[in-house]
Order: C-alpha cells, then structure tokens, then sequence
C-alpha cells in the first residue's frame, strides 16, 4: 500500500518536474557556453597540469629540534598546447612566490613562463615571451618539483625572462638555442640603488646560448650553455654551466659545474655579508653539483645528490684580503617510491642538509658566524595532469 501511494505522488509531480527542468533549459539556451560545442575537440590539444610538491617538514639547526609543519613546497599552475599547425603557447604561473608586477617586463614575479612559440619546420622554432632562461645545466633544466635544494647560484637568480628565442635541431641528437632576454625584471635603480661611477644601460640585455646533445646512443646526454649579461655600462656578468648526464638502465648519474663571474654582485649573496653596501662589485660564484639515481626495480628508488658552492669577492678593496669568503655544502639523500604504474606520482622521504663555513677573514672582518642546518620531510611529487 505505502508503495503505491509512493508511485502515485510521483507520478503527480512528473508534469511539474518536467515542466520546470523545460523552463529553466530554455532560459539557459539564452546564453553562450564558455566553451562551444564545436571547440571542444581543440581540447585535445591542451595540457592543464598542477605541477605540486607538498611536504611535512621536521627541521633542525646545529643539530637542535626547532619544529614541524606541514608545507607546499611547490605549486606551479601550467597550461600548454597547440594553438594552431606549428603554433604553440606556454603559460606557468608559481603560486609559492609572491605575485608582485615587475617593473621591467610588466609581469607578476609569480609568472614563471607565458610565451607563444612558433615551429616552422622540423629543424626550427621561434618563440617570445617571458621564458626560461636557457642556461644549461641539469639541476636547473629539470622540472623544479623535482628538485628537492637548489644550489647558491640557480636559488638567488632571475631565472625567468622577458625575450626571444630562437632553435636549430639539425637531427634528433643535437639542439642548439640562441636567446635575447631582458638581463632583470627590476630596474636598476630598485636593484642597485646608486653606486658611484656606474651608470645604468639603457638596453639591459641577456644573450644565452646553449647545446643539448645526446651521445653513445644516448647513454650520455649534455645540457652546455654560456650567457653574458648587461648590467650597467660596461658592467657585465658572465655566466657558464655545464650539465652533463650518464644513463644506464638502471642508474643515472647527473653533474653540473656552474661558474658566474659577476662585475656588479648580482645574486646579492657577498653583498648581503657586506655593511653599508647595497651592491659589491668584482664577485665570482662557482658550484659543482651531482646527483645519483639508483632504480632498486619499478616501485623504489635511491637517490642522493650533493653540491658544493664557493662566493669570492675578487673586488674587496681590504689590502689585507681573501677572495674566498665562504664554502657551503649541501646534501640530499632520499627514497623515492612509485606506487603507481601509469601515473606520475611518487612519495618521498628525504634529508635536506646545508653546512655553511666561512674562512677566518670573513668571520672576523664581517662578523659571519659558521652554521648546520637540515630537515627532514616526507611528502608527494606530482605533475599532476588535470586536462
């Protein structure tokens, strides 16, 4: 009985239902959809991807437990796909970095990468935009989510630029890039303040070449690259790194040598040990770097890298002077592990250790005091494909 009252009811309210669900289909026609229905096959030709690095964080100083907190380590938002045949775009926006609009290229701080690129043909391609710089090397070259500690050099730069670029691939081994990028995303004036006898350029320029090759059948790989920057009238900074990468089948070993030799102190690292000086001049910044990956079998890895930084203020005035003021170590061993076959997902438990020792000099002429720092996280790496 109690069943068929329940059908009955339902079939009184079907006529009102119908007749709403009617009403309210016809006032939505009204409007556009955002996306029409004749454009959604182009979204086959997107990629929409949450490039994400999230941790729970233990940290220490000289060895002393100073707290846990859970952290976002890494949130970068990126779009890219085919806009057009031999048309393309990139748009990559960080989320962990303050959104302050820069002054130069008009674009927030935030904003990694948003360019159009341009492919002829085969062999070439032409892209403008704000970019990745090109600088060569594996640490910067790689996803940054997958980078657990940055060294000095790659840490305290401009990394992402406003410009143009342009590619020659003569076969599938070899890649050689020319780029022409604004050398700042601040002007000089915020950057530097004034210094005497320095002038700023009127055209402050980056050019960045680089070579990827792919050697002994692809068991070595090189990532090569020499940039030279405009900083101010006749103040220019030079800049190399060398990348290279040995894959086997079940190991890969990455090193990377870095050397920038800077007449005005643009990663602002010896300037900060510095009194009463906004920028120093006459510095040189050099890191070697290595990272080991060991594949136990599809689930588990074992990685380890290491790196090694030295800052020398050639230009110190002191008559009684050292050019090497600091050495900084840091190490990084972690276990990656898998736990799925065809997503790109890994969880990781890693050490994050830095060790700063200063020479005699800089402890006692600038007061630097030596220090220990680590922590120790566990959390997920993911560049999660959404679209």
């Amino acid at each position: 009985m109690h069943i068929r009252n329940w059908l009955v009811a339902c079939m009184m309210l079907f006529p009102l239902a119908a007749t709403a669900q009617h009403q309210e289909s016809k006032k939505d026609t009204l409007y556009k959809p955002l996306i029409p229905i004749n454009k959604v096959a182009l979204l086959n030709n997107i990629d929409f991807i949450a490039n994400m690095r999230y941790a729970f964080r233990n940290e220490f100083d000289k060895g002393t437990y100073t707290g846990s907190r859970f952290v976002n380590e890494q949130f970068r938002l990126e779009i890219k796909g085919k806009v057009l045949d031999k048309l393309y775009f990139r748009f990559r926006d960080r989320y962990t970095r303050d959104p302050q609009t820069q002054s130069v290229d008009n674009l927030s701080r935030s904003t990694d990468l948003a360019y159009l690129r341009f492919d002829p043909n085969e062999h070439w391609k032409i892209y403008a935009g704000k970019l990745c710089a090109d600088w060569g090397g594996v640490e910067f070259d790689d996803n940054p989510i997958q980078i657990y500690e940055y060294s000095d050099i790659i840490e305290n730069s401009d990394n992402f630029l406003s410009g143009a670029g342009v590619g020659y691939l003569p076969n599938n081994n070899h890649e050689f890039t020319f780029q022409l990028l604004n050398s700042r995303t601040k002007t000089f004036k915020e950057l530097y303040d004034s210094i005497p006898g320095i002038h700023e350029s009127k055209f402050p320029f980056a050019a960045v070449v680089n070579w990827r090759g792919h050697l002994f059948n692809g068991k070595v790989a090189t990532i090569w690259s020499y940039s030279i920057f405009k900083e101010a009238t006749h103040q220019y900074m030079n800049y190399i790194a060398l990348g290279n990468s040995l894959i086997l089948r079940n190991f890969k070993l990455d090193y990377d040598f870095k050397l920038s030799m800077e007449n005005l102190d643009r990663k602002f690292i010896v300037s900060n040990w510095i009194p009463d000086m906004k920028a120093v001049q006459g510095v040189t910044y050099m890191s070697h770097w290595v990272r080991a990956d060991v594949r136990l079998n599809r689930i588990v890895h074992l990685t380890a890298t290491g790196f090694v930084d030295f800052a020398y203020w050639n230009g110190n005035p002191d008559p009684n002077r050292e050019k090497k003021l600091r050495t900084a170590w840091g190490y990084v061993p972690a276990i990656e592990v898998y736990p799925f076959d065809k997503y790109d997902l890994k969880i990781f438990l890693n050490m994050v250790g830095r060790v700063y020792r200063y020479t005699d000099y800089a402890q006692t002429k600038f007061g630097l005091v030596n220090d220990d720092t680590y922590r120790v996280s566990i959390g997920f790496i993911t560049p999660l494909l959404i679209l």
